[in-house]
C-alpha cells in the first residue's frame, strides 16, 4: 500500500447530474488532450476543481494572464460531462494516487467513465481506427451498439490511463477505454477528431465541432512539410560538399 497522496480541491459547485467522466491526460499523440481540451471548449464547461500532489512536476502553467493548477476537472450539464485535464504527461510516481483520487473523490459524482489512450498505427490508413473494451457486459454492449469494435485478442494499457481503468474495475465503476490508432511520433489531431466523431459522439450522445482540428492538423502537416524540405535541403548541401571534397582529393 502507497502513502502516497494526492487530493482534490473543490472550487466551484457542479450543476451536472450523474456526469459521464472522460479523461483527456496527455499520453500517445496527446490524442486524449487535444480531444477532450476541444470537448471542454466547445461545450463550455466551468471549472469544477483541481487535483494536487506531490508526485506531480514543480511546475506552474497558465492561461489568459492567470496562473491555474496542472491537473483539472471541468464539469457541465447540458450534456451531463465532467473532464479530466492536465497540461503536461505525468510521471509514473503519480499515477496510483491520482487514480485512486479520482474514484475516491470523484467516483460518486460520475455515472460512468470514457478513459482515452493513443497507441501508434502501423500504416496511415490506420490512423483514426478506435477500439474499446468495458469493464462491465453494460458498457461492452453500448460500445457494439455505438458501432465501435472490440478485440478478440487480448491486450495491455498501462501508464496513467491504465491506472485509472484498473481503479474502475476493481471499484465496479461502468468504464470504457477506447483505443486510438495515431501517428507514431507526432501530435495527431486528426485522430482525436476520429475518436470524438466515431466513438465519443455516439457514446455521450453530444455534437462536437471538429473543424479546429482539421485546422491543427493542417498545421502540422504543413509544419512537417518544411522541416521535410529543410533536412532535404541540407541533406543535398552534405552531399555537394562531399562531392567537392572528393574532386578536390582527386586532383592533389
Amino acid at each position: 500500500m502507497t502513502d502516497q497522496i494526492a487530493s482534490f480541491e473543490q472550487v466551484a459547485e457542479s450543476r451536472a447530474d450523474a456526469p459521464t467522466l472522460i479523461e483527456g491526460l496527455p499520453g500517445h499523440g496527446l490524442v486524449a488532450a487535444i480531444a477532450v481540451d476541444q470537448i471542454t471548449d466547445q461545450l463550455d464547461l466551468e471549472h469544477y476543481g483541481n487535483i494536487a500532489s506531490e508526485e506531480f512536476p514543480p511546475v506552474v502553467t497558465f492561461e489568459d494572464g492567470l496562473v491555474q493548477d496542472l491537473v483539472r476537472v471541468y464539469t457541465g450539464s447540458d450534456p451531463s460531462v465532467m473532464t479530466l485535464e492536465s497540461d503536461l504527461a505525468l510521471p509514473g510516481p503519480s499515477f496510483e494516487p491520482l487514480s485512486r483520487c479520482v474514484l475516491s473523490e470523484l467516483a460518486d459524482e460520475f455515472s460512468q467513465a470514457i478513459f482515452l489512450a493513443g497507441a501508434p498505427a502501423e500504416s496511415e490508413e490506420q490512423i483514426g481506427d478506435v477500439t474499446g473494451v468495458a469493464t462491465t457486459e453494460e458498457f461492452r454492449a453500448e460500445l457494439v451498439e455505438a458501432g465501435i469494435q472490440v478485440p478478440e485478442e487480448p491486450g495491455l494499457v498501462g501508464g496513467i490511463t491504465g491506472s485509472l481503468v484498473r481503479e474502475c474495475y476493481q471499484a465496479d465503476v461502468p468504464a470504457a477505454l477506447l483505443i486510438v490508432r495515431a501517428h507514431p511520433f507526432l501530435p495527431d489531431p486528426e485522430a482525436a477528431k476520429s475518436v470524438i466523431e466515431t466513438a465519443l459522439e455516439p457514446l455521450v450522445e453530444f455534437d462536437i465541432d471538429t473543424t479546429a482540428l482539421d485546422e491543427q492538423a493542417d498545421e502540422i502537416q504543413q509544419r512537417m512539410q518544411q522541416v521535410a524540405q529543410q533536412y532535404q535541403q541540407l541533406a543535398e548541401e552534405q552531399e555537394n560538399q562531399h562531392q567537392q571534397r572528393m574532386q578536390t582529393g582527386m586532383f592533389q
